[in-house]
């Protein structure tokens, strides 16, 4: 691990005893790890917030009897090309599908593009999973 830091954190017994509890259902190595991942978790949703460049996925469950629907999710799809890397999809059972779609570009695109999707009727559930692009060059990708 590169140039590591220690410093002194102070909290009630009560709360660091939550965090002991989590630390081990989750079972992180030690208290240091899981701290690294729960501020990396909340960099990634203030950048998010902030609007910058990032990857998501979007996860949709839908009937796709619903009238068009298939249609216009499509459309949705097409309408943010530029942003999609990959979508997968899924038949759940005789009437349900679930499609994941990977993406990445400004955070706010993102949100309108999943906003767009997840609103759409007859999606019965919707959710993005979003984080900050790592630095570097983005990959090329084809649709």
């Amino acid at each position: 691990m590169a140039d590591l830091v220690r410093f002194g954190v102070a909290m009630e017994r009560a709360l660091l005893d939550q965090f002991d509890g989590l630390v081990t259902r989750r079972r992180y190595e030690n208290r240091s790890e899981a701290l690294r991942d729960l501020v990396r978790r909340e960099l990634a949703e203030d950048g998010w917030e902030q609007g910058g460049d990032a990857v998501c996925t979007i996860t949709l469950v839908y009937d796709h009897h619903v009238r068009e629907l298939t249609e216009r999710l499509n459309e949705i799809q097409h309408d943010h090309g530029e942003l999609i890397i990959s979508t997968l999809h899924v038949h759940l059972d005789h009437d349900h599908c679930l499609e994941v779609i990977a993406a990445r570009g400004p955070a706010e695109r993102l949100k309108a593009m999943a906003d767009r999707l997840t609103g759409t009727r007859g999606v019965l559930r919707g959710d993005v999973v979003a984080a900050i692009a790592p630095q570097g060059r983005a990959p090329a990708h084809s649709h």
